[in-house]
């Protein structure tokens, strides 16, 4: 079988030294080479090109920015950022991710060894993603690794059939994971003012999804947030979930507002699709919409059945309009997605239901 070839640019010695030596123990992975820099990166890639460049984004000479904008261009490769767990880390990151990153690699500032062991497992799955990445959707395993036990949803929140009565109020509930930073930002931009209340979950590390929903806002006519609890889900106003945290839509009388939660991770993530997707089931029922898109994994699948099962609409994001068509797969083969669609017929489809 022939191997991942990987790039490590990060002007971090422990880095390149640690990763380089977790993903060459994969079977399925083969790190070419390592550098301190963009410049350096670009000499070696002369010579070979990667499948995948894991990319560090403050580096002296040229900026991952920078250069990731250059490569994506001319060649466009799989790119997953490496990122410090800081204000200015997120920042920088968006920016990486809005230029065609495909996925996130978190490090401290101390402790990088260490760390970057303890992740090497999910480090080796992101690289593995990342190689299948659908690279044109971004820009208009055959050998498991161990994982943690996966939780259902019950871990956060008990299953029961009851729904809220249908009501003109409209919740609209969207999960996605890899590929879903661009998906978002083409559907919530293409919304008008007068949309529906809107539910995120996108797998995003902590502090990372507060400089998202900011850059967000700052493109879209509607709100967007990250969520605190307590916040109302009103037309209008989109509530992303705080990585590292689970939300839970709650419904007070005639108005719905979200719970921001801690717990176990659900379906290996924190925060869940599922988890969302089941309170949405038994606070809104038939009173919402659920959209399930790019992302790998199946994060979504059962508790976007859950909406089905309580009266809610259902769509999937299609295949060939996602980076990775792994959680509306699952999704599809569960049975809970009524209709796919391509991602250019989102925005239209929450409109339309907003309007019912």
């Amino acid at each position: 079988m022939k191997k991942i070839k990987v790039l490590i640019v990060d002007d971090s010695a422990v880095v390149r030294q640690v990763l380089t030596e977790k993903l060459n123990q994969s079977p399925d992975i083969e790190v070419i080479g390592a550098a301190v820099d963009p410049l350096f990166a670009m000499e070696k890639m002369k010579k070979e090109w990667p499948d995948v460049i894991v990319l560090d984004v403050e580096m002296p000479r040229m900026d991952g920015i920078t250069f990731l904008k250059k490569l994506m261009s001319q060649r466009p490769t799989p790119v997953i950022i490496c990122s410090t767990l800081t204000e200015k880390g997120a920042e920088t990151t968006m920016q990486a991710l809005a230029a065609g990153a495909v996925s996130i690699i978190t490090k401290p500032k101390i402790g990088l060894k260490d760390f970057i062991k303890d992740d090497s497992e999910d480090i080796v799955q992101v690289v593995k993603v990342a190689a299948k990445a659908n690279l044109k959707r971004i820009m208009s395993a055959d050998n498991p690794v161990k994982v943690a036990p996966k939780l259902s949803a019950d871990a956060i929140l008990p299953a029961h059939s009851h729904a809220m009565a249908q009501t003109t109020d409209r919740i609209v509930a969207i999960g996605t994971s890899t590929g879903g930073t661009q998906a978002l930002e083409r559907v919530l931009t293409a919304l008008p003012r007068v949309s529906p209340g809107i539910v995120i979950v996108q797998h995003m590390p902590e502090s990372f999804t507060a400089a998202f929903a900011a850059r967000l806002n700052q493109l879209c006519e509607i709100e967007v947030k990250e969520a605190v609890t307590g916040d109302r889900v009103m037309p209008g106003r989109a509530l992303i979930a705080p990585g590292g945290k689970h939300m839970l839509l709650k419904r007070s009388g005639a108005q719905y507002h979200v719970d921001v939660v801690d717990g176990p991770l659900v379906s290996r993530h924190k925060p869940s699709v599922n988890v969302l997707f089941r309170s949405v089931a038994q606070s809104a029922g038939k009173n919402a919409l659920g959209i399930i898109m790019t992302g790998m994994g199946d994060d979504g699948a059962q508790g976007l059945k859950e909406m089905l099962e309580a009266g809610a609409t259902t769509l999937g994001q299609d295949e060939d309009s996602c980076v990775v068509y792994g959680m509306p797969k699952e999704a599809f083969k569960l049975g809970a997605v009524q209709r796919e669609i391509a991602l250019s017929q989102i925005p239209r489809e929450i409109i339309g239901y907003g309007r019912m």
